[in-house]
């Protein structure tokens, strides 16, 4: 943590016995969140050294999102695990990917009812929690270029219009509207990967890196060409803002 305000040095707050790949801060409960590939979560008072609660998982974490209540851990070998966060010491469900390999990205819906998961095989399943709403559900194909399947490495809903936003290693982002079924606007693709992108507080930016993201191993990676860079794009309406479905014309 670095306390930014009375300018001084950055101390830790959280350890795992491995790599921690996942870290998220909730206000609601003033805690910090870590997952890691040593197959716990854990929280942290960053006023203690020990965590509140290390809650053991059934593979080493992938993925995290948060969005109060609920939050969804997407680990090893398709495993989905989600929680309620008014009661955080218990599994509410796990349930196994909708995809058939290995998830890189999952983001809650803006209304705790469900959550987007990404994969490596260029995919994005839409997954509602209540069993009534199954039928919602569906997976759709992104991040293919002829035929050339690349990773879904970010997954963002836009903060007021609910929409969202799928970046990957082909170094594309896209727009879409999951109740309509819709992919809103396609973007130019960048000469690297995309490994991670995030709306701001009101959506008006789009932020998101261009980097080589080892994809395709050591052999294809040239330092020379492999430059990190982070952009920003301002989104506007037409490209963020949900189109009315089709059959609801001329109804009020």
């Amino acid at each position: 943590m670095w306390p930014l305000l009375s300018g001084g040095q950055p101390v830790p707050v959280a350890m795992h016995d491995g790599p921690i790949k996942e870290i998220a801060w909730i206000p609601e409960m003033n805690l910090l969140a870590t997952g890691s590939w040593d197959k716990t979560l854990k929280y942290w008072d960053a006023r203690q050294s020990n965590p509140v609660h290390t809650q053991q998982l059934p593979d080493r974490c992938y993925a995290m999102t948060v969005k109060y209540p609920l939050m969804v851990v997407g680990t090893a070998d398709r495993n989905l695990v989600v929680f309620n966060l008014q009661n955080p010491q218990t599994e509410y469900k796990r349930i196994q990917s909708p995809l058939r390999y290995q998830t890189r990205c999952v983001a809650a819906f803006p209304d705790q009812q469900g959550f987007l998961v990404g994969s490596i095989e260029g995919r994005v399943g839409v997954h509602h929690l209540d069993e009534a709403q199954h039928n919602k559900n569906f997976t759709f194909k992104c991040h293919r270029e002829n035929n050339e399947i690349y990773s879904v490495n970010s997954l963002n809903f836009h903060p007021v219009h609910h929409t969202f936003a799928t970046a990957g290693s082909d170094g594309a982002f896209n727009f879409w509207d999951k109740d309509s079924k819709q992919r809103l606007k396609a973007m130019q693709r960048c000469s690297l990967p995309i490994p991670c992108s995030a709306f701001n507080n009101d959506g008006s930016i789009f932020a998101y890196a261009v980097c080589y993201d080892w994809s395709k191993g050591a052999e294809n990676h040239n330092p020379a060409a492999a430059k990190t860079q982070i952009y920003l794009h301002l989104p506007q309406d037409a490209e963020v803002k949900a189109k009315p479905r089709a059959g609801n014309a001329g109804r009020k």
